[in-house]
C-alpha cells in the first residue's frame, strides 16, 4: 500500500464557504472503524452556516434492534437529523443497489429543503457506488463509471479520518469491552429470541458472528472476545485498503488525524 499523504487540518469556515459558493454538493466523511467519523460529521454539521443532515453509509446500522453491535450511538448526533438508520427489521435483505436508491431519494429531499447533506460511514462499497455514479439500472461497469472527473455529478468533498494502527486497535479493544459491558450479548440473545436465525446473524459478520457463536456454545467467552477483537482489527485494515483503492481510482480524499 502506498504511503499515506500528510494529514490535513480542517478549516470548517472554508468548508462552509465551499457550500455557500456551490462548489460542493455533498460532504463525505469516511474512514475505518473507531476513527471518529460520526463525531466529525456532527462537528461539521454544526459548523456549516446552514442546516445540515447526515446520511449514514453503514451496511448494518440500517437494521432495527442491532444497536450495540453496530455502534449506532445515536446520542452522538446531538440533534443533527440523520437518515438510513433503523429502516429495516433485522433479518431483512439490504444491498448496495438498495443503498444507492435510498441515498438518491434522501439526498434529493435534503437538497430540496435547502440543507447540506453529509454522507458518513465506513462501508466503502456503498460510498464508492455513490461517488462513482454507478448506474445499476443501466448496468454501467465501475471502470467506466470512474472514467470522468466527477461521475457522480455531486461535486463531493471527501474527508478521511485516520489514526495510527496502534491507536486504532486500542480504540477497537476499548470499544469492544464497553459494548460487551453494555449488553451486546443480551442484544443478540434477544434477536435470536425474536426469530432472527443464527445463520442470518452470523452472516452480518464481526460482532454478530462471534457473539452468536458464543451464545450457541461454539466458543467460550474468552475465545469470543479474542477472536472478535482480532477480526475487527483485520476489518479496519481492509477498510483502509479499500479507501486507498478509491484514491487510486481518482477520488480525492482529504485525510485528517482524528
Amino acid at each position: 500500500m502506498a504511503k499515506m499523504p500528510p494529514a490535513e487540518t480542517l478549516d470548517f469556515r472554508a468548508l462552509a464557504a465551499l457550500w455557500q459558493r456551490g462548489e460542493t454538493g455533498l460532504f463525505v466523511i469516511l474512514g475505518p472503524t473507531a476513527s471518529g467519523k460520526t463525531r466529525l460529521a456532527v462537528r461539521l454539521a454544526q459548523a456549516l452556516a446552514c442546516p445540515a443532515e447526515i446520511i449514514s453509509a453503514d451496511s448494518r446500522q440500517v437494521y432495527r434492534g442491532m444497536d450495540i453491535g453496530t455502534g449506532k450511538d445515536l446520542s452522538d448526533y446531538a440533534g443533527i437529523p440523520y437518515h438510513l438508520i433503523d429502516i429495516l427489521d433485522a433479518g431483512q435483505q439490504y444491498n448496495v443497489h438498495d443503498f444507492t436508491e435510498d441515498f438518491r431519494r434522501v439526498y434529493a429531499d435534503i437538497r430540496k429543503r435547502g440543507a447540506a447533506p453529509i454522507l458518513c460511514g465506513g462501508t466503502g462499497l456503498y460510498i464508492n457506488a455513490v461517488l462513482s455514479g454507478y448506474d445499476f439500472a443501466g448496468k454501467k461497469p465501475l471502470s467506466s463509471a470512474m472514467a470522468s472527473e466527477d461521475p457522480s455529478g455531486l461535486r463531493p468533498f471527501v474527508i478521511g479520518t485516520r489514526v495510527s494502527r496502534e491507536e486504532r486497535n486500542a480504540r477497537i479493544d476499548r470499544r469492544l469491552d464497553e459494548r460487551l459491558q453494555e449488553g451486546m450479548v443480551e442484544e443478540i440473545r434477544g434477536l435470536l429470541a425474536s426469530g432472527v436465525s443464527a445463520e442470518v446473524l452470523i452472516s452480518y459478520g464481526l460482532e454478530y458472528k462471534f457473539v452468536t457463536r458464543y451464545v450457541l456454545g461454539e466458543l467460550d467467552y474468552g475465545q469470543m472476545r479474542e477472536q472478535l477483537a482480532t477480526a475487527i482489527h483485520q476489518f479496519a485494515k481492509r477498510q483502509m485498503t479499500w479507501f486507498r483503492g478509491m484514491e487510486r481510482a481518482g477520488i480525492v480524499i482529504h485525510w485528517v488525524e482524528n
